[in-house]
């Protein structure tokens, strides 16, 4: 009896110890620190190729936009216009009763009649001013040059150099366009070709604003809900964005253009509307009339006939006051920080969009779609901490 109880003792130790091998984890083809690397590897291949994706995209973008501008340019122009005008149009049929046809045609007609009276009383004005900068513009050249050979005679040594070279690899041509004048006509008479078609764009764009909405939503149908209701929200976070925007810079760039002419007059310089009425329209950009102001106006006031450092304080002076009342009232009023950017990442994003979408384009889009994928971003940080934040509380 004692032989069989050992016995037992002895095969249960025995079924004991199977069953704990059998218990124990096998181990895996990796250790802990190599899944750890493994995850990191993939995790940085992934960031790699989504980079290299996005560049190809952009590339892409830019090669279209480069082959058809002026088509682009135009669309572009009649969409800004048709995204600003619209409030117009809906205050018509709302408050007004009067069908969309006839609201789109009683806005353009009052639009365009208001462009043309501003040319009409500006034309005159701009047109003898060109023509007289065309005249003393080589003078005042030379005087610029003789001014920083004497003062600057390394740099001015550089930069005549640089233009000799120039020159030289352009066949003899510092000015581009001067080798094959036909060429640079015909690109534009076919500029002027397509921005003709920019009325004919507006109106079609106008007179279908709803239609192209339900469009959007049946090309949409093929996802879940969830996903058509994602991209109609960003589709409307991006037209909210760029209308906001340019009806607030058109304002403002129409203001600090008034202000700029009058202001350049009353102090005496030279081409004073013509070049308030250009750097307000430049304006339209953030910071690039200002920048482009203070690099033509400044010199030009000091180096005029009748300028000097008395016209170059006054013309400074313009400017500060000129900014002061853009950031200080304009802006604050009319925009109430729409975009929501900081300054820093307005120029940042004034040369990225202007090198990746190849210049003028770029330039006018930059802040409405930087504060796009900004609002994009900001969707993405909350779904991903609403879903971390579900995933910890059913843990």
């Amino acid at each position: 009896m004692p032989h069989d109880t050992q016995e037992s003792l002895v095969g249960g130790a025995g079924i004991d110890d199977k069953t704990a091998a059998s218990s124990r984890p096998e181990k895996g083809f990796f250790n802990h620190v190599q899944l750890r690397l493994f995850r990191y590897t993939a995790v940085m291949f992934c960031l790699v190729t989504l980079m290299i994706l996005i560049g190809v995209v952009v590339w892409s973008f830019g090669w279209v936009l480069n082959t058809f501008y002026n088509l682009l340019l135009s669309l572009s122009i009649a969409g800004i216009l048709a995204m600003v005008l619209y409030p117009v149009i809906e205050f018509l049929e709302r408050r007004l009763h009067l069908p969309r046809l006839l609201a789109i045609m009683l806005l353009l007609a009052v639009f365009f009649v208001a462009i043309g009276g501003i040319i009409v009383l500006l034309v005159p004005i701009v047109a003898r001013q060109i023509v007289q900068l065309m005249t003393v513009l080589p003078d005042t050249l030379a005087s610029w040059q003789e001014y920083f050979s004497y003062y600057f005679p390394e740099l001015s040594a550089m930069i005549a150099s640089r233009i000799e070279g120039g020159g030289e690899e352009g066949g003899g041509s510092v000015v581009p366009g001067v080798k094959n004048p036909g060429g640079t006509l015909v690109s534009y008479l076919g500029l002027l070709a397509s921005l003709s078609f920019v009325p004919l764009f507006l109106f079609f764009t106008l007179l279908s604003g709803e239609l192209l909405r339900g469009q959007v939503t049946e090309l949409l149908s093929i996802f879940n809900k969830h996903t058509q209701q994602k991209a109609l929200y960003f589709i409307d976070v991006f037209v909210r964005y760029v209308t906001a925007f340019f009806q607030g810079q058109l304002i403002i760039a129409m203001f600090m253009g008034t202000l700029y002419a009058m202001s350049f007059t009353l102090i005496g310089l030279s081409f004073g509307v013509l070049f308030g009425l250009v750097l307000g329209l430049l304006n339209i950009v953030p910071f690039l009339g200002s920048l482009i102001g203070l690099v033509v106006v400044l010199p030009m006031a000091y180096l005029q006939p009748e300028g000097g450092i008395e016209l170059l304080v006054l013309a400074g002076l313009v400017f500060a006051g000129v900014q002061l009342v853009e950031s200080w009232l304009l802006t604050p009023k009319i925009m109430a920080n729409r975009s929501g950017l900081h300054p820093a990442l307005v120029v940042i994003s004034l040369f990225f969009w202007g090198t990746a979408l190849n210049g003028i384009i770029g330039l006018v889009l930059a802040v409405p779609l930087t504060a796009f994928f900004v609002a994009i971003w900001g969707e993405i940080k909350a779904s991903l901490k609403h879903t971390l934040s579900n995933r910890d509380e059913s843990l």
